[in-house]
């Protein structure tokens, strides 16, 4: 089985206006088009030509905003370590499938070391948390354990 994967982009083709542009769309996604232009120096029409054509390459993925846990109503944050029973391919794949539908689970990362998986959960209290692990991880044939850490805070990087 061949160590590369089917859906690598050519990234290392972006130039430095390119990096520059995804540097700034990081920091600020909803910068104006005319300011994002003038932060890169280039023209505004290549600055939207560029922009587009990163999306359209799957260098930007999208843009979301930043929501407050609190403000929906799912105060609590967690991260579920999760091993698997078996890690044939097709078990993962369908693990993970499934994981990324379920209630609450804001991003799903395959790890290596002794788990698989960590959950990033948000709750809105701990009996809805264990609820979940208990309701959807611990009847899982597919989960042979599950570890639960609860974020007292989080800080976005710079990267």
């Amino acid at each position: 089985m061949p160590l590369v994967s089917n859906d690598v982009r050519p990234f290392a083709a972006l130039d430095d206006t390119d990096r520059a542009i995804l540097t700034e769309l990081s920091a600020d996604g909803r910068l104006p088009n005319n300011a994002l232009a003038e932060r890169v120096g280039v023209a505004p029409s290549t600055c939207l030509a560029r922009t587009r054509a990163l999306r359209e390459s799957g260098a930007i993925r999208g843009f979301h905003a930043e929501v407050d846990p609190a403000a929906v109503g799912l105060p609590l944050q967690a991260l579920v370590s999760v091993r698997l029973t078996e890690h044939a391919r097709a078990a993962v794949d369908a693990f993970r499938a499934r994981s990324v539908r379920l209630p609450g689970v804001v991003s799903v990362f395959h790890v290596a070391g002794a788990e698989d998986y960590v959950l990033h959960v948000r709750a809105a209290s701990a009996e809805a948390l264990r609820d979940f692990v208990l309701d959807h991880l611990a009847v899982d044939p597919a989960v042979q354990h599950t570890q639960t850490s609860l974020i007292f805070e989080q800080a976005r990087g710079m990267g």
